[in-house]
């Protein structure tokens, strides 16, 4: 029991070394990640109890991609295979003023063809305390979105926690659905909120600021157009430029109101994952630590995603507990 479950396609991401423009280089590397993959294998990194479900391609690549996931510990038992290639997201990694720039190539990968009924949600959920979601799964295609809500639908038959991060993309909504009632629909399945205002005024149609009491009053209409959403988190960065960032957070747990103090990053080495690092400490965070503890714990998670190459947080509990403790120098640990 307690196992924790993600739903998501698995990508490969291929990029020139360093910050180079693919124009510079004829050297790639990859990288294999996925948003709820980065949750599911940060959250193994944590000790976690995790399984990632999926569709990935029948071939060399996707036993590559499997191989890189049972590495670290996540199960791959209720991944199933198609004809269709693994999807692909080119990155070139920008630097200073020069922001990142992303294509993706995922329209007829192997996860396109996800559909309910590839997928054994009684088997998958057997073992399962907690579901994670996002809105990039549901945006993707209807077989998606109809597979996913009837995970949701028997996790929350089976009493399991569900958090859902509904990271509303734009450029992913090409298949009909309307975003903000597909979003709508999958919220009443959902326990553990993790977004902030932008995600708030999309599900609600508001205009709430980003002020504090604001946040506070968001959530409270959250909760009460959601009954079954029982706390908010929101991740607050602040860009100075592509290479110096702020990461800071804040909660309303229908009690009270928390927010942490700022972390600097001022040197990034990777952007990419960073919001599911955050997401990974939170449930993390939540299954072990009061409600404060978990989001400094998801906080710096996130901080420290910042500072390893690819998608996946590498980070162990001891790396991010360090961090909470003030121990931000970078010196040698001998």
């Amino acid at each position: 029991m307690n196992q924790i479950i993600t739903f998501g396609e698995v990508l490969m991401r291929i990029s020139p070394r360093g910050n180079k423009k693919f124009m510079q280089s004829n050297i790639v590397e990859f990288y294999f990640g996925g948003t709820e993959l980065n949750v599911a294998i940060s959250i193994a990194n944590f000790g976690g109890n995790v399984k990632h479900i999926s569709l990935v391609s029948d071939d060399f690549i996707g036993d590559t991609a499997v191989s890189y996931i049972r590495k670290f510990g996540v199960s791959t038992s209720s991944i199933e295979r198609s004809q269709r290639p693994l999807g692909v997201y080119f990155l070139e990694v920008g630097a200073v003023m020069r922001p990142s720039q992303i294509s993706y190539n995922r329209s007829h990968s192997s996860f396109s063809e996800i559909l309910p009924a590839i997928v054994d949600w009684e088997k998958a959920l057997k073992k399962g305390s907690w579901m994670h979601w996002t809105g990039i799964t549901p945006a993707l295609t209807q077989g998606a979105y109809e597979t996913l809500k009837e995970g949701l639908i028997l996790a929350k038959e089976k009493g399991l926690t569900v958090s859902a991060d509904p990271t509303y993309r734009s450029g992913l909504w090409k298949y009909g659905k309307d975003p903000k009632e597909t979003l709508i629909d999958l919220l009443h399945y959902s326990n553990i909120f993790i977004g902030g205002i932008n995600e708030i005024n999309e599900v609600l149609g508001t205009a709430y600021t980003y002020s504090n009491d604001d946040f506070i009053k968001a959530s409270k209409q959250l909760m009460d157009t959601f009954p079954s959403i029982e706390k908010v988190f929101d991740k607050i960065r602040t860009a100075l430029n592509a290479s110096s960032h702020k990461i800071r957070a804040r909660m309303w747990n229908g009690k009270e109101f928390r927010k942490t103090d700022n972390l600097d990053i001022t040197h990034i080495v990777d952007r990419i994952g960073t919001g599911d690092a955050f997401a990974a400490g939170l449930i993390y965070g939540l299954q072990n630590y009061d409600d404060y503890k978990a989001m400094l714990f998801a906080c710096a998670a996130c901080a420290l995603k910042h500072t390893y190459e690819g998608d996946v947080n590498y980070s162990n509990v001891n790396d991010v507990i360090q961090i909470i403790e003030g121990n931000i120098s970078g010196r040698f640990v001998r």
